[in-house]
């Protein structure tokens, strides 16, 4: 499943630089997560790097955006053309 970021986040920017599909971005007070790019870091790395990265840990699962593994490295590989 996509992850998203709640409002515990601080808006340290610590999980911006190293989501490899971008889906991280900047609101007015908090960072967002777009579920549509969001692949857990699945293909890139051995976890997801905002869950490794935030000191707040306000990086979760999103129970709205549910998807197997299959289905996060077809969207990584769609993100890729």
């Amino acid at each position: 499943m996509a992850l998203k970021i709640t409002y515990d986040c601080i808006a340290c920017a610590a999980c911006l630089d190293d989501c490899p599909n971008q889906a991280i971005s900047k609101q007015p007070d908090i960072y967002v997560i777009d579920p549509q790019r969001c692949t857990e870091c699945l293909g890139f790395h051995d976890s997801s790097r905002c869950v490794a990265l935030c000191p707040v840990d306000a990086c979760v699962p999103d129970p709205d955006h549910r998807e197997t593994p299959e289905e996060l490295l077809a969207k990584k590989e769609l993100l890729a053309d």
